[in-house]
């Protein structure tokens, strides 16, 4: 065994991750597909030189360098990494399985486990929308150094709400909004989410209630704003969000009672919904018994699903910004596939083509990010976040079912080797 092999297996091994070595490297054989509609290169060679992409191109036209790395994928076709826009990594629903009284490391434990599930899953980059006691920037900071394996972050930190509401930090009055905020961005909050109505999870009060003043919805925005970072809201209530979007909030989570007039102000405003489907609909029954959620939680699921399936219909008719968002584990079970593909299934059964619902999985967050120029697209000097699946998702979106390989800034974490 060679010193470099030795050095990876020790790293595995201790479940970190593996030193970052700057080569190059080809991936050939598979159809690489266009988010734009165009017709897939076919018989692809797609050159990665370090963490991004160098060259793509047909295999007759372009050349390997010599000394190339190369990993065969023969007949797969190539997506960009998948994008999960609504994710709690440490999720602790009500049911016989919460967890009470739980330490930051009980906390930081959990959050990587299901980071690392997540991204073995083929979600390259994730959005936490709540999190406990700062853990998840302790977590981002040791995937982003490399120490361990895990997806891109971007995260809200603890999710600010008035006292009673649907969140972590409670606060009341605007200067303490304010506060909240600026404490948020000096974490490292790259997001802040505000529970601006109820939530399925909560014992008390309604889902459609908006408990903000207008006062505090304008003070958190603005601040949040003035320091260069963006806002999402979790909503279900059209009172709060016409409301917030005349604040500038600058998306919604969930959304399960918006009407038609309030999507289609979002459309001309560039807010953006994160549907978060797969939580109110039949396949996340299975999920909800393996955590022994109450028959009181169960109900308040049961009342909001029709509602919630009619605003994303209806958000797909109308054109409002979408980005693919679960709420359960980017990985968990979701009838016969992980919650995030399933997500993609189920805006292709209420109106989306394919395509449509690709984009919705990768450069459409990417775009509400903003950081469309870096991943959510196949193309040289993006960072090569790619996943290979068996078929073309754009004609038949469970092609997304059959993930085999996965790589994140040139890194292989699932499927084959490369070789000489």
């Amino acid at each position: 065994m060679t010193p470099r092999m030795g050095a990876i297996c020790l790293f595995a091994s201790l479940g970190l991750a593996t030193p970052a070595i700057a080569e190059m490297v080809a991936l050939t054989g598979a159809n690489v597909v266009d988010l734009d509609g165009k017709p897939a290169i076919q018989n692809a060679v797609v050159l990665i030189d370090g963490e991004r992409i160098k060259a793509i191109g047909p295999a007759a036209t372009t050349q390997i360098p010599a000394g190339t790395r190369s990993i065969p994928l023969d007949g797969k076709w190539l997506i960009p990494g998948l994008m999960n826009m609504h994710v709690h990594l440490a999720l602790n629903l009500p049911g016989a399985a919460r967890v009470y009284n739980e330490g930051k490391d009980s906390v930081a434990l959990r959050m990587l486990d299901n980071a690392q599930k997540s991204l073995r899953s083929g979600v390259t980059t994730i959005r936490l929308t709540g999190a406990q006691d700062g853990v998840d920037f302790t977590v981002k900071k040791m995937i982003d150094s490399g120490t361990f394996d895990g997806p891109r972050i971007h995260t809200a930190g603890s999710s600010i709400v008035a006292t009673g509401g649907h969140g972590s930090t409670e606060v009341n009055g605007p200067a303490e909004f304010s506060r909240a905020v600026r404490e948020q961005v000096k974490r490292g909050a790259t997001w802040i989410k505000l529970g601006i109505s109820g939530g399925i999870s909560d014992t008390h009060g309604e889902i459609a209630a908006s408990p903000f003043t207008d006062d505090e919805l304008k003070t958190a925005i603005e601040v949040a704003h003035r320091n260069g970072v963006k806002v999402t809201g979790h909503n279900g209530s059209p009172l709060a969000a016409e409301a917030a979007i005349d604040a500038g909030i600058d998306g919604f989570e969930h959304g399960y009672f918006l009407t038609p007039p309030v999507l289609t102000k979002m459309k001309q405003k560039g807010v953006w919904l994160v549907p978060t489907i797969v939580v109110s609909q039949q396949g996340a029954k299975e999920f909800y018994r393996k955590i022994g959620s109450p028959d009181w939680y169960l109900a308040r699921v049961d009342s909001v699903g029709k509602a919630h399936w009619e605003t994303l219909r209806n958000a797909i008719r109308i054109g409002t910004p979408i980005a693919l968002g679960s709420d359960q584990y980017p990985w968990e079970p979701n009838e016969g596939t992980t919650a995030t593909i399933r997500e993609a299934e189920l805006y292709v059964d209420a109106g989306m083509t394919p395509l449509q619902s690709l984009r919705a999985a990768t450069i459409e967050p990417a775009r509400m990010l903003g950081v469309d120029k870096e991943v959510g697209l196949l193309k040289p000097g993006y960072l090569a976040d790619i996943v290979a699946v068996d078929g073309d998702p754009t004609t038949d979106i469970r092609a997304l079912r059959t993930i085999s390989f996965v790589m994140k800034g040139g890194k292989p974490i699932v499927g084959r080797p490369a070789k000489d």
